[in-house]
């Protein structure tokens, strides 16, 4: 069976519950995705869900379970890996059967694929195709990856009896326990920076390490937003005989979700580096990883394994995607947002789909929402944000905070308080209005709306996928938090899987006729934008510190626009764009060299 995946897109982890099951409707065409796993919550309403669906027997896990939520997880990750298998094998006996089957399903390969064309040549064959295309089935597909997302930082202590309970059983070590005793063979993919108490907890299971093949049954995906980063963590993993399987580039700003805005480093110049120092990003882990494996006495392997570069954010057209495959050498492309427009692949609601599919450019935003004090993108006129207008009219703010995953502020209790929380709201406030007479109605209406505009996000963004199965959402009505990427706002319609995975790969257009500017343009008007917001106004007192940083992102700016404009004057790509394209870097640069960095106070 041949280890290269059919398709060079995957579907990347969206909030917590719009890829829940992505692969039960997505894996069985190989199309890979990942379920975050941060939430046990969801996973066993999904789990009780598809056990009534399918007829399946798995047994409920109750709270009050020793270690409920790793074994939560695990029961959940297990029942996936049933179901896409068991919705694989009936795929494979479909298409060997029905031509017209694998006519939609070859529709859906990559023109660049060697197995496109091989199964169409077994189409053309009159006699005995169906044995013939039996056995180059068995020996050629496989299923997409079950892989799973956990976010480093939402790693709260947990307790009992208000006693401390040990480490593992913080939140993402209890995930990460989860996956590591599924039965899967797949990746977890690490966001949101390093934890390194978590990532030395990786030693403890096997599934991680190599064996004397070189086999991982587990495999490692870091995302990051700098080669530095990745050679960091890379390197800290190598030393206890773990290794990095792929790297997975993220812009900065042109994401869904939270957003971590580098220092004016542009996606380009970040993926060159990448391209450049590959190798030494593989020597370096290899080396060290053959040290760990030695001191171990576990099996050391003599060549460097392989590992991936895959990169995601804002990419929109067939030519953007190839371009990131051929120009930067990447293994896979990351298409996230537009897959919020396909009910066969994510879990969203109808009221929300049809949001999206009206939303335009004024109506995706860098917010505040989220409690983990991290920029967050979103869309106006979510469910959640009416609802938390009808409250705020009555006086009331804060959420119940049922789940309390992101109670991670230690300011009034060790055990932990959500910034979204009514209990931390009040006391905020409560403190503001102590202070009302000594601040100007400005800044006393800013500092209210800082602290009342976080949104409850461990009930607000999976709420679409209870209202979209319609489970029962109990407790305080919390609406529908959703996180796409600004780029979900150049595509205006709902589309089937087939169509849309034909747009990826030049065979159809989902885009309307309106001009949407290259994904590297669109990421850089973001990073101008967000800078502009980040300088004060000229009369307030700036640190020396601050204005360093933001000479520092203007530079890097600069240097990323002068980068674009040698790529894309020598490039193959974009040819009917090119001039557009160096006319609006031009401008961007002018715009930029007219913002007024205010220097400190000597």
């Amino acid at each position: 069976m041949t280890n290269k995946p059919l398709h060079s897109f995957h579907i990347p982890v969206m909030g917590l519950a719009y890829t829940i099951d992505s692969p039960i409707r997505v894996a069985q065409y190989g199309i890979s995705s990942v379920i975050s796993i941060i939430d046990d919550e969801i996973l066993e309403k999904m789990k009780t869900f598809y056990n009534k669906k399918f007829n399946l027997d798995y047994a409920g896990i109750s709270t009050k379970t020793e270690d409920y939520r790793a074994k939560r997880i695990t029961a959940y990750l297990d029942m996936v890996d049933d179901i896409v298998n068991e919705k694989f094998e009936s795929f494979k006996q479909e298409i060997s059967r029905n031509k017209e089957a694998l006519k939609d399903f070859i529709a859906m390969l990559p023109n660049t694929s060697d197995l496109k064309n091989s199964m169409l040549n077994f189409l053309n064959q009159k006699d005995s195709w169906s044995s013939g295309i039996k056995n180059f089935i068995e020996s050629n597909l496989r299923p997409g990856n079950i892989d799973v997302n956990i976010m480093t930082k939402v790693d709260k202590d947990n307790y009992r009896n208000n006693e401390q309970l040990p480490v593992i059983y913080n939140d993402a070590h209890a995930s990460l326990r989860g996956f590591a005793q599924s039965k899967l063979s797949s990746s977890m993919v690490l966001s949101a920076g390093m934890n390194p108490r978590l990532y030395s907890y990786i030693e403890e299971f096997d599934d991680f390490f190599p064996d004397r093949n070189g086999v991982l049954k587990k495999k490692i995906i870091i995302k990051v937003s700098d080669f530095r980063s990745a050679m960091i963590q890379g390197n800290f993993l190598a030393k206890k005989g773990l290794w990095v399987s792929e790297y997975r580039i993220e812009s900065g700003l042109n994401c869904g979700g939270h957003a971590f805005a580098t220092d004016g480093m542009l996606l380009g110049p970040i993926m060159e580096e990448f391209r450049q120092k590959k190798n030494e990003l593989i020597r370096s882990a290899h080396d060290l990883m053959i040290k760990a494996l030695e001191q171990k006495g576990r099996p050391v392997i003599s060549t460097p394994l392989e590992m991936k570069i895959t990169v995601q954010g804002g990419v929109g057209t067939s030519e953007e995607h190839e371009f990131l495959l051929e120009y930067y050498k990447v293994d896979s492309v990351g298409w996230g947002s537009p897959f919020l427009l396909v009910p066969e692949a994510t879990s969203v609601d109808t009221e929300t789909r049809k949001l999206l599919l009206q939303s335009t450019e004024k109506d995706l935003y860098l917010s505040n929402l989220s409690p983990l004090g991290v920029p967050f993108n979103t869309v106006r006129g979510t469910s959640n944000d009416l609802l938390r207008t009808q409250k705020e009219s009555h006086g009331k703010y804060g959420s119940s905070c049922p789940k309390k995953l992101l109670a991670l502020s230690k300011e009034f209790s060790p055990e932990g308080t959500c910034t979204a929380s009514k209990k931390y709201q009040d006391i905020k406030l409560k403190e503001l209005h102590t202070a009302k007479a000594i601040l100007s109605p400005g800044e006393f209406e800013k500092r209210r709306s800082e602290i009342t505009e976080k949104a409850c996000l461990c009930v607000g963004l999976v709420n679409a996928a209870y209202l979209e199965q319609n489970i029962e959402i109990k407790g305080e009505k919390q609406g529908v938090v959703i996180c796409p990427g600004p780029n979900i706002a150049f595509f205006n319609k709902e589309v089937s899987l087939s169509e849309m995975v034909k747009h990826i790969y030049g065979n159809a257009n989902v885009l309307p006729d309106s001009q949407r500017s290259h994904m590297f343009i669109n990421e850089l008007k973001m990073y101008i934008d967000y800078l502009k917001k980040e300088i004060p106004d000229p009369s307030a007192q700036v640190t020396a510190a601050q204005s360093k940083k933001w000479n520092t992102f203007r530079k890097n700016l600069l240097e990323g626009i002068e980068y674009y404009q040698q790529v894309f004057q020598t490039s193959t790509f974009f040819k009917k764009e090119t001039k557009k394209i160096l006319c609006q870097l031009q401008e961007y640069k002018l715009e930029l060299t007219t913002i007024e960095i205010p220097q400190a106070e000597k």
